[in-house]
């Protein structure tokens, strides 16, 4: 019996989410599933659209990657290249895509996009470069306010990214070892870009952002 319960707060919180995105410039949306949140993400991709994706383990869990890849679109996933210096050249060709896929570290309920950043490749693409922006959060990502969503990084994504992605013992951050954040520098850190989307000043159509009501990504 409890879930019906966590469906109707998760509802609510997403609400407030909405409206307040609205009245960022953006669009939201909620899906109660990840089968209905692909369903309306593919529906915002024209076919033969050049895509880009960030790193994301939310897209990776709902399987709108492999989707994408079956369909009738041009794919940039950098992530799928074995070199860094291949990674990062991709990373460089995302910016000019046509529609930019990506997860966020936190959304707060008055519409605000949280993130932090190593190289910031992915904070960049939210903010200007793709014609369009996907994002797609799970419901455990929604915050109360950007306070939160710092904190939300320092205490969750940042250790689970830094020991997920096994980084070299020249650059590995703290926080992948021990689980906590150490307020570490350069170039260990992978906080280097700290942004706050609050909004978009002139074009409401280009950021649009998927609410699960489930909980996924770190």
């Amino acid at each position: 019996m409890k879930e019906p319960f966590r469906n109707w707060l998760h509802q609510k919180w997403a609400d407030q989410v909405i409206r307040n995105l609205k009245k960022n410039y953006m669009e939201g949306f909620y899906c109660v599933s990840s089968e209905e949140a692909v369903t309306k993400i593919l529906d915002h991709i024209p076919p033969g659209a050049l895509i880009g994706l960030g790193d994301s383990m939310t897209l990776e869990e709902i399987g709108i990657i492999s989707r994408l890849g079956k369909g009738n679109y041009r794919l940039l996933n950098p992530w799928a290249k074995e070199s860094l210096e291949e990674r990062v050249e991709m990373q460089r060709q995302v910016l000019t895509s046509d529609v930019f896929l990506t997860g966020t570290n936190a959304i707060t309920l008055n519409g605000e996009l949280v993130n932090a950043d190593g190289r910031g490749n992915r904070v960049a693409g939210m903010i200007f470069g793709p014609k369009k922006v996907l994002v797609v959060v799970g419901v455990n990502k929604i915050v109360q306010d950007v306070e939160q969503g710092f904190a939300r990084i320092r205490s969750v994504a940042g250790p689970l990214n830094s020991y997920r992605h096994e980084f070299p013992k020249d650059r590995r951050p703290p926080c992948g070892d021990t689980g906590f954040c150490s307020n570490c520098r350069p170039p260990l850190s992978i906080c280097c870009a700290e942004v706050v989307i609050r909004g978009q000043r002139l074009d409401p159509d280009r950021i649009k952002v998927f609410i699960l009501g489930e909980a996924h990504g770190l």
